[in-house]
């Protein structure tokens, strides 16, 4: 099983970012149109950095639209903050998984209820991700800024529900795992639901996987403030382009 690597240092993003030129701008837009599809957590770091980049040039660049673009900046903004939420939930209950692995030892069956809960959580967030998901439906494909955004949200999204919730899905990962008959690639999130799928699940490694993941979150949260803020930032601009003419 191939495993993501993840730092447990912080993941510190820059207080400000620097306005690029035109060729830079475009240079940096091929650049993580390349990556965008990949759902590893240190690619989606760098496209949420990469993102906030651009987003601190968009400002020299008139939009051939305003109105529309304006349209687009509410829907972004929006999404945003569905992942955001996703992320928040993600976090909420790793750490009462934590705490609760903490507080009852290693009685297993006294922690079930605890275990239901976080693969409750995780249906809810479930659904979360799909409709974020479809929302970005119309962007795909987009050459443009807009696009990017949209994929690199996508690509967040998929982390988060990057396995079933199901038991019966993960014990069928779980057996192609421990039989070695195929190659299964697992990120953060696919770690703990994996970890958690056999009632005599092994609690160190449960606790692990869980301090894993919530370093993972803790930095794509920081990247989605900073991609928010610039979506902010940006729209303020709009606005008063729109006000100036």
């Amino acid at each position: 099983m191939a495993f993501s690597q993840i730092h447990t240092r912080s993941i510190s993003l820059p207080s400000r970012l620097h306005p690029i030129n035109s060729t830079q701008f475009e240079a940096q837009l091929d650049k993580l149109k390349s990556t965008v599809s990949l759902t590893s957590f240190d690619t989606i770091i760098s496209g949420l950095v990469g993102l906030a980049n651009l987003y601190n040039s968009i400002d020299t660049q008139a939009p051939s639209s305003l109105e529309e673009t304006l349209e687009r900046s509410v829907e972004l903004l929006d999404c945003c903050g569905c992942i955001k939420e996703v992320a928040q939930m993600t976090r909420e209950s790793v750490r009462a998984l934590q705490s609760a692995l903490r507080r009852k030892g290693s009685d297993n069956s006294s922690l079930r209820k605890d275990v239901a809960s976080y693969v409750a959580s995780r249906k809810r967030m479930s659904k979360c991700v799909k409709k974020s998901l479809k929302a970005l439906k119309r962007w795909e494909g987009a050459s443009d800024v807009c696009g990017l955004t949209a994929a690199v949200f996508r690509s967040a999204l998929l982390f988060f529900s990057s396995s079933s919730s199901s038991s019966s899905s993960w014990n069928r990962v779980a057996r192609l795992v421990l039989s070695k008959s195929e190659a299964v690639i697992v990120n953060e999130v696919g770690c703990v639901d994996l970890a958690l799928s056999s009632d005599e699940f092994d609690k160190k490694m449960v606790q692990r996987s869980l301090q894993k993941l919530e370093s993972c979150v803790d930095g794509i949260e920081e990247g989605l403030e900073r991609i928010f803020r610039e979506l902010v930032r940006s729209r303020v601009n709009l606005l008063n382009i729109l006000t100036n003419h």
